[in-house]
């Protein structure tokens, strides 16, 4: 699976101004140019764990998010990684998933 950096890059965009910061603002909180920051935003640029990490720190956004859109807080989390497992197996495998998919869900711990 490719890395889509347009569209991580948006999504550092839409984080960036749900926090009311500006590039130049977020730039020097993470201590690179602006130019820099507008090339991430683009997808022009990559960004490495590190910077990812510390831009979802400060804009409270989780690098799940950033990285394919989903967040552990989220309703829809993980929902098309499992239509897509589930997609490729077959009934018999499709249904063991399910029991102990079931079997851990309804579990006390």
């Amino acid at each position: 699976m490719a890395i889509d950096y347009n569209v991580i890059g948006s999504r550092i965009k839409k984080a960036r101004l749900a926090k009311k910061l500006t590039q130049e603002e977020l730039a020097e909180k993470v201590n690179v140019s602006i130019a820099f920051l507008s090339r991430i935003e683009r997808g022009s640029s990559h960004i490495n764990l590190k910077r990812l990490n510390q831009l979802c720190s400060l804009l409270d956004v989780s690098e799940g998010y950033i990285l394919n859109g989903t967040s552990s807080n989220s309703s829809q989390y993980l929902n098309k990684e499992f239509s897509e497992l589930l997609k490729n197996c077959s009934p018999e495998k499709q249904k063991m998933i399910y029991n102990v998919a079931k079997a851990i869900a309804e579990s006390d711990t």
